[in-house]
């Protein structure tokens, strides 16, 4: 990641996707919008070239169990 990544908050991510905070969030749940991280004890935010590459193309993010983008992975035999 690189020093100057920025962390974006979510009225900015949510003005920026044009998405609803439950859907959001629903997305979030389903592996299809990147994972907030923790900025402070009662405080997250995105990366924001996380949510970059996901408003270039949201069909195609999907995130797997650790939170790494998965992108035309081949399935597992």
């Amino acid at each position: 990641m690189p020093d100057h990544e920025r962390i974006i908050r979510l009225k900015t991510v949510l003005t920026r996707t044009g998405l609803s905070r439950s859907t959001l969030y629903r997305k979030i749940a389903d592996g299809t919008f990147p994972r907030q991280v923790s900025i402070s004890i009662h405080g997250a935010g995105w990366h924001e070239s996380a949510v970059q590459r996901w408003i270039a193309n949201p069909a195609a993010y999907r995130a797997d169990e650790a939170g790494r983008v998965a992108h035309d992975r081949a399935p597992s035999s």
